[in-house]
């Protein structure tokens, strides 16, 4: 598939919708991706056609649905470059990811151990490991940043020593864009014996991580984020970490034989996938990887950086606004205008048919650094456009202007 921005355009029917009498201008996509008429075509067709549940039936439909279900597992695979298709675990969204981690190393933790954290991430990637302290006495450490909202890595270094055990940072920030280095982050918790993982929800629909490469631990993200539906995501753990880690949820599916007396434990990666799953959202999670690996994330990335460079430049030409985040970063941009609340700014411009996000985008500590009650977010996918850009550029021009 060739880049054509306007062909694209075309898969996603949300786009040719109205909002209060505007053309939507869709500008929230750090907190979920619109979806392509492909993912949602698959959808339709598990639930028309072979809906079924998987890995426990000889009839036909149980065979196709299993069949469709474990080859998106590997599409996952191949996509993210594990080793095994066992290291890819469903879950159902980057939150669960992480708090199967955090259950699975409070066995494994001591009090006086150290977890460390960075100061920009979202809140499902603080609270799991203030849990996790509470639970076995270990102290959880936090690695500062800066006004250009990059972390501050010398201080991470001085962070590091022989008590440290986990080390978790997001690849990048959903409130300011931030692209963290994650490779060096990761070398060095090694370096002290420290296990890594990396919150991937923001980055992997902008960049191809390669996990092989990283080699890191563990590695959790959704599939909303990249154009497939709500409610499933992946896990990747290291498979010499599957096998330490204890199972998150007892069911079935991850047993490999029950009784009153003894119940072992079915192998990777059934061990952590309890119940029964969201059987069409991994299947049309494969057919969004699918989707996007034929647009190319270099084309992805090259058109996305565009619009951030065109909004940015645009934006800064009204006066009194204020961009969070200045570092290396992708295509978010988090603004303030002096005197204005983000709220009232959010709310005039979804009159306008304009969708941005406004609050502290569960990044608490960020808008505590800044001292600021939120931000108005506005978060760029492949699919928008530079007019699309030049009409929020006008908004917030208005809603200055009525505001002030």
């Amino acid at each position: 598939m060739s880049f054509d921005i306007h062909n694209i355009r075309k898969d996603f029917p949300i786009l040719s919708r109205k909002v209060n009498g505007y053309p939507l201008v869709y500008l929230d996509n750090a907190a979920t991706s619109q979806k392509p008429q492909q993912v949602i075509d698959a959808i339709v067709d598990y639930y028309s056609n072979y809906n079924a549940n998987i890995h426990r039936g000889v009839h036909s439909l149980s065979q196709e649905a299993t069949d469709a279900y474990e080859a998106a597992r590997h599409k996952i695979q191949n996509h993210f470059n594990a080793k095994t298709a066992c290291e890819i675990i469903f879950t159902a969204g980057t939150t669960q990811g992480i708090n199967l981690v955090a259950n699975g190393f409070a066995s494994l933790l001591n009090k006086g151990d150290e977890i460390i954290v960075s100061a920009l991430e979202h809140h499902s990637n603080i609270v799991p490991w203030q849990m996790l302290c509470e639970k076995t006495g270990a102290v959880l450490r936090v690695i500062p940043m800066n006004e250009e909202g990059t972390l501050l890595m010398d201080e991470y270094y001085n962070l590091l020593s022989d008590k440290t055990k986990l080390v978790f940072v997001n690849h990048i920030s959903n409130a300011l864009g931030t692209i963290n280095p994650i490779e060096e982050i990761i070398e060095k918790a090694h370096s002290v014996g420290a296990a890594v993982l990396i919150d991937g929800a923001q980055s992997c629909s902008h960049i191809k991580p390669n996990l092989q490469e990283l080699n890191v631990d563990f590695y959790v993200t959704s599939a909303h984020k990249m154009c497939g539906p709500t409610g499933v995501g992946i896990l990747y753990m290291k498979e010499e970490w599957g096998n330490k880690l204890p199972p998150y949820q007892g069911g079935g599916e991850m047993i490999a034989e029950v009784s009153f007396e003894k119940t072992t434990y079915a192998g990777l990666p059934h061990k952590f996938e309890a119940g029964t799953p969201n059987i069409c959202g991994g299947i049309a999670f494969g057919v969004a990887i699918d989707y996007l690996n034929a647009i190319g994330f270099d084309a992805i990335e090259a058109h996305e950086n565009e619009l951030l460079t065109y909004a940015t430049n645009k934006l800064l030409e009204i006066e009194g606004l204020r961009i969070y985040g200045t570092g290396q970063k992708t295509s978010v941009i988090s603004f303030n205008i002096e005197d204005l609340h983000p709220y009232d700014i959010g709310t005039i411009v979804d009159k306008l048919g304009i969708a941005v996000r406004t609050g502290h985008h569960c990044a608490q500590p960020i808008m505590e650094f800044y001292k600021i009650p939120g931000t108005v977010r506005a978060s760029f996918a492949f699919y928008n456009t530079l007019e699309e850009v030049d009409a929020l550029v006008e908004a917030v021009k208005k809603a200055k202007m009525m505001l002030s």
